[in-house]
């Protein structure tokens, strides 16, 4: 039987329910400008209707309603759309850490410019030109130091430079991993207080919004994956590793790599490294590993690279000239060996035995003809990064021939003909993001030859096979190449591009510039500029400069890969940018807050509450009637 105050009951249970949606509307309203809040959503319900099907049922005609309720507050959110924008916030991430760092790179180099180092080096051999042919006057010598120093101060710069962005990245890491630690443990302890409110029965719209927030921010900071299979355990995955697991979140910690002196990122409960894969969905972090460890190591390796070589090239002619004081033997630039013994020997393993031997260059002992057919078969194997590399020669091929062949065979060396006839092989700067210990810069690590191309040809290895095969993995390697001390030269100290100078000695006595060749061990005539001409003419040769055949090639490639960095950060930015911009119109159509839309809401709900209140007055004043005027 139906009660006389049921209908008061049905009005409360009203009035209840819109004061409850007009207050949903209000916290709407209010975070209209929050960023991360998803709109909220009333949904009413029929209250529990009376008469249940049973036995004991009254005799009445179909169930009788008791009004409305609120069922549940529900926030509106696509759960496809927000994981999708997860995935590509990860690039969006990468190319906004990683365009400013290139647009630092392209101000450094200011290739091409009146101050660039290509500006001070074609000074620097024009200098030289102008000593061949005044080599008996002072002032072409002093100019020829004032430009060599000149040139040594910009590539000292760039290297600074180029140094100092390198360590503005490591220190960005650090950074960005005490971020990536702070979110993920505020995530950890956000699962925990979701828990505890679904277990009461609630929606914990807001904590899921918040929730949601900060893995849209650490997915732009690290590759992210969300995995909801388990509603009671939110899990994080980054690189395939579990980072967030319900109210357990792992954190990253900082450990120093002795190799290169920078931050290696490990997890911090088992010490292991954490892998980064180079690619475009890696956010900030990664972004950051890739130009410290790769874009701008590279850099330095190639800035490093060019002097080494342009210094040695210009070495390996100085020093057999003479200068107008008589003296000859004499360095332009200075070098430091890595090693201080004649032989390249070290103790890699620092169990106080040599076991390495530290080579940058070796040259042979018999002289070429270039054009000449070397009427030899074999196979020439040279170190590389991933191992080592083949060289197969026929006895067709010429001597240039088998000297292009191994530039361009990927190998970590080099090969040229020097100005005397001479094979030079050099080792070059190792791969990016290889141990510095396993594959270091300069160093070549292994030479071979099956045939006698490099043996009795070019006079470089005592014999042919794995047994004349100078290895770098043993002391007194040397032992293999058929000349003296004179025909190699010790691998030098990190970083050439760093410490080169010119030779003080020439700076004290600038006679000592030499400018001319000897003939039959006398001095240079002092009309002889013929070395200094040889030093001019280093600028168009093909001295193979890494993979560049000549300095000129080196330069050009530099401005025309900064450029394309450039290119390419400020197109892949752009490309991320409409992406995401795409993606957060699609959720702010569906989660965003709608002023129009909840105003409208807000007089719905307000005429719903007015209605119910009326409702209520009606009844009561029936009430009153039955209560107050029947009898007397």
């Amino acid at each position: 039987m139906t009660s006389t105050f049921m209908p008061i009951e049905i009005g409360k249970r009203a009035v209840d329910a819109h004061q409850q949606a007009l207050n949903v509307t209000g916290h709407n309203l209010s975070n209209a400008s929050t960023e991360g809040y998803s709109r909220q959503r009333v949904e009413f319900t029929p209250f529990e209707p009376i008469y249940l099907p049973g036995l004991n049922r009254e005799e009445t005609p179909g169930q009788i309603g008791q009004g409305t309720v609120v069922e549940r507050i529900e926030r509106l959110r696509d759960q496809l759309l927000d994981r999708r924008i997860v995935a590509q916030a990860g690039g969006e991430g990468y190319w906004k850490t990683r365009d400013p760092y290139i647009r630092e790179l392209e101000n450094i180099y200011l290739e091409p410019g009146q101050n660039s180092i290509r500006s001070k080096m074609d000074e620097f051999w024009n200098s030289w030109q102008e000593l061949s042919l005044h080599p008996a006057d002072n002032a072409p010598r002093m100019a020829v130091l004032e430009r060599g120093k000149t040139l040594v101060d910009g590539i000292h710069e760039r290297y600074n430079a180029l140094k100092r962005l390198q360590d503005q990245t490591d220190e960005d890491i650090r950074l960005t991993v005490g971020r990536v630690n702070d979110i993920t443990k505020r995530i950890a302890a956000l699962n925990d207080d979701i828990q505890k409110v679904k277990a009461q029965g609630d929606n914990p719209n807001d904590l899921l919004d918040r929730r949601d927030l900060l893995v849209d921010k650490l997915s732009s900071l690290i590759n992210l994956s969300v995995d909801t299979r388990d509603p009671d355990e939110f899990m994080l995955h980054t690189g395939g590793v579990v980072l967030v697991q319900g109210r357990i979140g792992r954190q990253f910690d900082i450990a120093r790599n002795t190799d290169t002196g920078y931050s290696d990122i490990v997890w911090n409960e088992t010490r292991e490294d954490l892998e980064f894969h180079n690619g475009d969905h890696n956010g900030s972090l990664g972004a950051l590993l890739d130009l410290r460890d790769h874009t701008i190591q590279s850099e330095i390796q190639i800035l490093d690279n060019m002097t080494m070589n342009f210094a040695g090239l210009v070495n390996e002619v100085h020093e057999k000239a003479y200068g107008a004081n008589g003296v000859t033997g004499i360095d332009f630039f200075t070098e430091h060996s890595f090693v201080p013994n004649v032989n390249g020997n070290y103790d890699r393993d620092g169990d106080g035995e040599f076991d390495s031997s530290y080579i940058f260059r070796v040259s042979g002992t018999n002289a070429l003809e270039p054009r000449a057919q070397a009427g030899l078969e074999g196979t020439i194997t040279l170190s590389a990064a991933d191992g080592q590399r083949q060289i197969n020669y026929y006895p067709t091929d010429t001597v240039s021939d088998i000297v292009a062949r191994i530039n361009n065979s990927g190998a970590e060396v080099t090969a040229r003909i020097n100005r005397d006839g001479f094979l030079t092989l050099k080792g070059n700067p190792a791969e990016t993001g290889a141990s510095h210990a396993a594959n270091p810069d300069f160093v070549i690590r292994h030479i071979e030859d099956s045939g006698h191309f490099l043996t009795g040809y070019a006079g470089l290895l005592n014999a042919p096979g794995a047994e004349g095969s100078y290895d770098w993995g043993r002391a007194d390697a040397v032992s293999s190449l058929r000349g003296g001390a004179e025909s190699w030269e010790l691998a030098p100290i990190a970083h050439p591009s760093g410490w080169v100078e010119v030779n003080p000695a020439l700076v004290r006595d600038p006679l000592s510039v030499a400018a001319g060749f000897g003939e039959n061990g006398r001095t240079a005539n002092p009309g002889n500029g013929e070395a200094a001409m040889a030093i001019a003419s280093i600028r168009n040769t093909e001295v193979m400069v890494g993979q560049f055949r000549s300095f000129d090639d080196y330069f050009a490639d530099s401005v025309g890969r900064i450029g394309l960095l450039g290119e390419q950060s400020e197109r892949a930015l752009e490309t991320q940018n409409l992406i995401m911009k795409q993606l957060e119109e699609m959720r702010q159509s569906v989660s965003g807050v709608n002023i129009d839309e909840e105003l409208a809401n807000m007089i719905k709900y307000q005429h719903g509450y007015s209605a119910a209140a009326r409702f209520i007055t009606t009844v009561n004043s029936m009430l009153d009637t039955l209560i107050n005027r029947m009898g007397v």
